[in-house]
This record gives C-alpha cells, structure tokens and sequence, in this order.
C-alpha cells in the first residue's frame, strides 16, 4: 500500500474518530456531574465556543497518534495539520453565525451538519496539505507545532476563564464558561 493511500485511510478514520468523539464529549460533561476536571475536555454549554471545542480537541488526540505514522514521509506534518485544524475551527463560526443571521437561531440539526461538514473540509484540507508537501520548511513545522499547543491550552483555558464576548456566551442560559451550581 502506498503512503499516499495509507494516509487517505487515517483522515478519513480521522473525520470518523472526531465525529464521533465529538458527540461524546458533548454529552460527558454533564453525565460527570459537573466535574471540573472532566470541563476542560467536553463542552460544558452550548455556546458556539464550546462546539469549536469539541471538534478540535478529538482532532489534536487524532494528530497525535498520526504523528508516528506521517511524520518521517510528510515533512510539513505540524503545519498541515494546524492549518487544517484552524480552517475547521474557523468553519463553525462562520457558518454558525451566517445560518443565524440569515434564519434567526438555527435548529440542532443545523448545528450538527456545521460540526460534521467542518469536521470533513478539516480532514480534506489535512489530506490535502500532507499529499502536496505545502507547508515544508523547519520554520512552518514549528509554527504548526506551537499553534497546535496554544490552541490546546486557550481551550483549557477559556474553559475555566471565558472572556465576555458572544463567541463565549450560551445561548440558552445566557451564561459564560462552566454553568453555574443550580
């Protein structure tokens, strides 16, 4: 098997493992009890933040197992993958906030398919970036490496210290950050 087809085979594992992981870390939070440790990884509320969290934490995990894999025959291994990584991350947003501004809140099912497709372009855009070598240079690697850590660490941290801005905020309760004891 080629490593070409071989890593086509991980990234779509990849968008597999993150879907998945994704709903399950949407629900873990509260199936802890509130747990504040178990907060900095699941989605304590439903604030458009919190869903941009669940697709890149199970996405840095996933990277992490590839790195064994594709770092030796794809060079621009760290920054494929942060560049992947932020293009979905930034998908959610965008299409959150457009659906909304076009059709007022939009209903769950509309969320899921913009975690799901932002998952997807997430995991073409890796394939993509890893098949053609963009990205190669000692200097991209290591601004992939830290950018793939500060985006792990302000998602811990804005977890437990959300700044007060509409990004952070639930819709529902109208509350920041990790719900308050009711």
């Amino acid at each position: 098997m080629t490593v070409r087809r071989h890593l086509r085979g991980w990234e779509i594992l990849g968008f597999l493992v993150v879907g998945g992981m994704g709903l399950l870390l949407h629900y873990i939070y509260g199936w802890s009890g509130g747990n504040r440790f178990v907060a900095a990884f699941a989605g304590v509320n439903n604030s458009t933040w919190e869903h941009i969290k669940l697709l890149y934490l199970p996405y840095f995990v996933f990277t992490v197992a590839e790195y064994p894999v594709f770092a030796d025959p794809y060079r621009n291994f760290f920054a494929a993958k942060a560049a992947a990584g932020i293009s979905g991350m930034l998908l959610i947003p965008l299409l959150h906030y457009t659906t909304a501004g076009m059709f007022g809140a939009p209903p769950s099912w509309v969320n899921i398919a913009v975690f799901y497709l932002a998952d997807a372009v997430m995991y073409l855009l890796s394939y993509r970036l890893l098949s053609t070598f963009a990205l190669r240079g000692t200097a991209w690697q290591i601004m992939g490496f830290a950018l793939l850590w500060a985006i792990l660490f302000a998602f811990v941290w804005f977890t437990y210290r959300p700044p007060l801005l509409p990004l952070f905020r639930d819709p529902a309760t109208v509350q920041y950050g990790i719900p308050s004891p009711a």
